[in-house]
């Protein structure tokens, strides 16, 4: 081989050598950040499933309301129908008296 291809053969060898504990450096810092990322996703899961489960409640909260508003239709109905009652009541007694 001819005297060049030598030297540039010893200065990759040479750059390759001073480079490669920085890049194991990097790859290790890179592999140790993806499992951080991997803890916190676990972790969002963990959390949106406990929201969704809270939420489940909602539907029931309509239904409750929908069911209070009925009841509220119905004991206006009733009040009409006592007050109904106490004027046909209060004027029987005043024609007994």
């Amino acid at each position: 081989m001819s005297q060049t291809v030598l030297i540039l053969w010893a200065i990759l060898l040479v750059v390759t050598v001073l480079l490669l504990p920085l890049i194991v450096s990097l790859l290790h810092r890179t592999w140790k950040a993806s499992l951080n990322i991997e803890r916190y996703f676990k972790e969002m899961l963990e959390a949106g499933v406990g929201i969704a489960g809270n939420t489940d409640a909602v539907a029931a909260l309509d239904d409750t309301i929908e069911v209070a508003s009925t009841m509220l239709g119905v004991a206006g109905g009733i009040n009409e129908n006592a007050e109904t009652l106490k004027g046909a009541l209060a004027g029987r007694a005043a024609k007994l008296n």
